[in-house]
């Protein structure tokens, strides 16, 4: 198959393209060419997507399979539509768990869940996206295939607050110093390694059956946020000080929490993949958290030049450990 990935070179994409390789697809990434992720076996195309006019390779081709990796607003689909209508069997767009209903009505999430999330811009965005997909597929036969990742990880840290690019929360923990643990850390939650995601996503790409559908892609491993930063403290070596603060105190403190906690992570999600393993089978999450932070830990550590210590981030938990403490 020849496949296009818009992107292809991030923590969630690349294990995909690797993959996709692997499996022999005639692979083909469209970036800026400014990461310095080399993917062996596939095609650059150097360019930017925002700028189609100057995409003079791009238009030269027809594919199997467009997958955008970048695409945050509805102007983000209408572009790709007019690229690539009548140019591709099938075209997948990576949208994001966190669209579907905040808070929840039941807790187990299926692709059925109702979309619905008012408190974070990042998902409203994606919900339009997928609307204008949903649309163009109705209307015009658009062949689209619609994928929301939850909190998938490979080369960045997965929890709530001080995470994720950002190294403040593990080099916190390092240094002895106290961590903020959202609630009584007893809600569950589902991180995904982006090896495992792979499995699932490659398994999608140029499955007819796929078009028209919509599919998250998770681990069936839950765990407690507890577990979650006791695990990670272990995979660093040392013991996590924790401070158990309330969600809504943390965002009326700082209220660009809101979007990584009130919008996503404050309550208990279990995701039910019975659909993607219906359709790709044989599917299955293999890596436990306990061994994939490892992996995630020791690359920061030979690649040290992404232990981001963000100043904005690290004032901010200070500030909320602060105004908890009355001090």
């Amino acid at each position: 198959m020849k496949v296009l990935f818009i992107g292809g070179t991030g923590n969630i994409s690349t294990p995909s393209s690797r993959l996709a390789v692997a499996r022999g697809m005639n692979l083909y990434l469209l970036n800026r060419g400014k990461a310095k992720v080399e993917i062996e076996g596939a095609h650059s195309i150097i360019g930017d997507i925002n700028k189609p006019e100057e995409l003079t390779e791009l238009k030269k081709h027809e594919w199997d399979v467009v997958v955008n990796w970048i695409a945050f607003t509805p102007d983000d689909i209408e572009r790709d539509i007019d690229l690539f209508k009548g140019k591709t069997k099938q075209y997948i767009f990576i949208s994001s768990a966190s669209c579907y209903q905040t808070p929840l009505s039941y807790p187990v999430i299926t692709e059925s869940t109702p979309l619905h999330n008012n408190l974070w811009d990042y998902s409203q965005g994606k919900i339009q996206c997928e609307d204008r997909l949903q649309k163009a597929y109705r209307e015009e036969g658009f062949p689209i295939t619609i994928v929301r990742p939850s909190l998938t990880y490979d080369t960045v840290i997965p929890i709530a607050l001080g995470g994720f690019d950002k190294f403040n929360t593990a080099q916190r923990i390092l240094d002895g110093k106290e961590i903020i643990v959202h609630g009584d850390g007893t809600s569950l939650w589902t991180v995904t390694h982006s090896d495992d995601f792979a499995k699932g996503f490659v398994g999608l790409l140029g499955l007819q059956t796929a078009i028209g559908h919509a599919f998250h892609i998770t681990s069936d491993e839950v765990l407690t946020w507890n577990m979650i930063y006791k695990i990670l403290a272990d995979a660093l070596g040392k013991e996590a000080k924790v401070v158990h603060i309330a969600s809504d105190f943390i965002c009326k403190v700082e209220p660009s929490f809101t979007g990584t906690l009130l919008a996503d992570k404050a309550e208990s999600v279990l995701f039910d993949n019975t659909k993607i393993k219906t359709f790709v089978p044989g599917f299955k999450a293999t890596i436990p958290f306990s061994e994939g932070i490892k992996r995630t830990v020791k690359w920061l550590k030979d690649n040290p030049e992404h232990q981001n210590i963000d100043a904005e981030t690290e004032a901010k938990i200070e500030n909320v450990l602060k105004a908890y403490k009355g001090l």
